[in-house]
């Protein structure tokens, strides 16, 4: 008698053959990449960007400039009480002066003196800012133009309500904080920032910091102004500038390249 061959794909033979790769309903909507990467669906793995979560951009890191602003708007506080209530600050300070005071001729030291004058450094930061602005970067040009403008709308009323005088004018008064280093710093500060993501270079940094403290240093020998209201000026404009860095570097990130 010939027996009849079984057929493979019986149901008893299920359980010892090899697994099939099924066809149903539970496969049919897995999608399938040709490059071989993960899918893009709610269980897919999808990589982070540097942030941490996925598809999004890292954060600006803020909180260090925050602490830094925080830290600048407190010890001008600090010395802005002391010179009102003619503190023990204010020893050390007419001491340092005293020391310092024309130690360097007077035709050096107003020279570097000079270069706070409204003249002489707000043109730098007009070209910084039309430069910038022509290059896109409308927003920081802005914040830096913004930031100029409020140098002397804090200056001036700081310097009436105080009243301090001058180390070669005690019958004078207006001179905490120092206007000329605020000018400065401001001016050739936001320069710097505007242009330093076009040079991608360091040295508009390092100008703008020996600009600022050579004219600081000016107006101390030459008597201008007592080491605290020099001090109190620079404190009070790094809020300012890091403001400004705040606008131009969001900006930069959002055009590099990638992005």
């Amino acid at each position: 008698m010939s027996e009849t061959p079984r057929s493979g794909e019986t149901g008893s033979d299920t359980s010892t053959g090899l697994p099939q790769r099924r066809t149903g309903h539970a496969f049919a909507h897995t999608p399938h990449r040709s490059d071989g990467r993960s899918p893009q669906t709610p269980r897919g793995v999808r990589q982070p960007d540097p942030g941490g979560r996925p598809g999004t951009t890292p954060p600006v890191p803020g909180r260090p400039a925050t602490l830094l602003a925080a830290l600048c708007a407190a010890l001008f506080a600090l010395i802005t009480w002391q010179v009102l209530v003619s503190g023990p600050l204010l020893a050390p300070d007419a001491h340092l002066s005293r020391v310092l005071l024309r130690t360097v001729p007077d035709a050096v030291t107003q020279r570097l003196s000079d270069l706070g004058n409204i003249p002489v450094a707000v043109p730098v930061l007009l070209l910084a800012v039309v430069y910038a602005a022509r290059r896109g970067n409308r927003r920081g040009a802005a914040a830096a133009a913004l930031a100029m403008a409020l140098v002397p709308a804090l200056i001036v009323p700081l310097k009436e309500w105080t009243g301090r005088p001058g180390p070669l004018e005690p019958w004078a008064a207006g001179y905490y904080p120092s206007g000329h280093t605020a000018t400065a710093y401001v001016a050739y500060g936001a320069a710097a920032l505007l242009l330093r993501p076009h040079t991608r270079r360091p040295w508009p940094l390092l100008v703008a910091a020996a600009l600022t403290s050579l004219t600081a240093t000016g107006l101390i020998l030459r008597g201008y102004h007592w080491p605290l209201d020099v001090l109190a000026s620079l404190l009070m404009c790094t809020p300012l500038l890091l403001a400004v860095h705040a606008v131009i570097h969001r900006r930069s990130r959002r055009t590099a390249p990638g992005r």
